[in-house]
């Protein structure tokens, strides 16, 4: 597994920030952020946010959140996983 480190979050002092990496061979985002709390957590397991999707959160995912000051960070972790999706289909 080769992940492509594409930025963090500064601003928070401590330990932990929120991350942003892409996985290169699936093109995956992978984020690491702060884990969303009770009420964000049952407003987005409690509501059918598409007609016909089961409601509620599995038990092996989670909700997490990411500044909106991170949003040029994701934009480039888009950017690059575009560019390894397509790097792939050129493959195929």
């Amino acid at each position: 597994m080769t992940l492509r480190f594409v930025g963090i979050d500064l601003n928070i002092g401590g330990e932990g920030s929120p991350t942003v990496w892409v996985e290169e061979e699936s093109a995956d985002l992978v984020l690491q952020g702060e884990e969303a709390d009770g009420l964000l957590t049952s407003v987005v397991g409690s509501t059918e946010w598409v007609a016909g999707h089961s409601m509620g959160i599995p038990a092996h995912e989670r909700v997490i959140r990411i500044p909106a000051r991170m949003l040029p960070i994701l934009r480039e972790a888009c950017d690059a996983a575009e560019r390894a999706a397509a790097g792939h289909r050129d493959v195929c």
